[in-house]
């Protein structure tokens, strides 16, 4: 990552911010936004303070699957985030609205992640959830670089193309000394309609079986559900009806960074 001999650059806090939580896959289709936007929202549902920061610049979803379309304003110098229900967003989609691509080069990229990461208002929060572009590439590179993340959520389907990235994307989060939260099988299965029998399109137990070969943690599985796609393409994710899987899966975030947290990884104390 550095030159040999090079001091590797210190990670910075995001003040006010107690546990950073990064979301990230290792390659894309593998429902890693609707992850990090369900899990941001279930949190919350929880009674934590919550923001959700989308640092897929390249493809921003987050303004979609929130259902918030407005433009954040700046006051002063630094920018004031959006927010939806008590969950605070920023995406470059707000910026950016529309179906017009982002041609834009690192350095522009790495200038513009860290002012959504030090130049937002983001208040005091328990959990700032990242939603990291898809793969190993500069943004998410950068971005964990020098951020002080308490742990990583990797996602993956059961399949073993999916689960093949997965394990790139763990090798590239313990290079840079980023704990790994644990691994989410997304689109584990699916309940046939009308039998109600489960069928696992994509494989079965991939997921578990890697965490166990990568010594990470299981953090478990969600179903194919078209009420989560649904939810997802309107705006309106399932997370907001209380969605119990997601709530399972936020509680399991929530138990391994305060775990990672007490066993000296990076927090800061915040006052109720």
């Amino acid at each position: 990552m550095h030159p040999q001999g090079a001091a590797e650059p210190p990670k910075q806090q995001i003040p006010g911010v107690k546990y950073v939580v990064a979301v990230g896959s290792g390659k894309g289709g593998v429902g890693k936004t609707t992850v990090a936007v369900n899990v941001a929202i279930s949190l919350g549902k929880l009674g934590y303070r919550v923001g959700l920061l989308d640092a897929d610049v390249y493809g921003p979803n987050v303004p979609l699957m929130m259902g918030v379309h407005e433009q954040p304003f700046a006051m002063g110098n630094r920018i004031v985030p959006l927010e939806r229900d008590g969950v605070k967003l920023m995406s470059m989609g707000f910026l950016n609205p529309g179906d017009k691509p982002l041609v834009w080069r690192g350095p522009m990229l790495h200038s513009v992640i860290q002012q959504f990461l030090r130049g937002v208002e983001w208040g005091e929060l328990d959990f700032l959830v990242i939603d990291l572009p898809p793969g190993t590439g500069d943004v998410a590179l950068s971005l964990i670089q020098t951020t002080l993340i308490t742990g990583a959520v990797v996602v993956t389907t059961p399949s073993d193309v999916s689960l093949e990235d997965a394990r790139k994307a763990i090798n590239m989060f313990r290079q840079v000394r980023v704990e790994i939260l644990g691994i989410v099988e997304n689109m584990s299965y699916l309940i046939a309609p009308q039998s109600k029998e489960r069928v696992d399109v994509f494989g079965t137990g991939g997921g578990k079986k890697t965490a166990n070969a990568m010594d990470a943690h299981y953090l478990g599985e969600l179903p194919l559900d078209p009420a989560i796609r649904i939810g997802g393409d309107s705006g309106n994710p399932v997370a907001w009806a209380g969605d119990e899987k997601f709530l399972e899966l936020a509680r399991g975030v929530a138990a391994r960074a305060d775990q990672v947290a007490s066993q000296g990884g990076p927090s800061i104390s915040i006052e109720d």
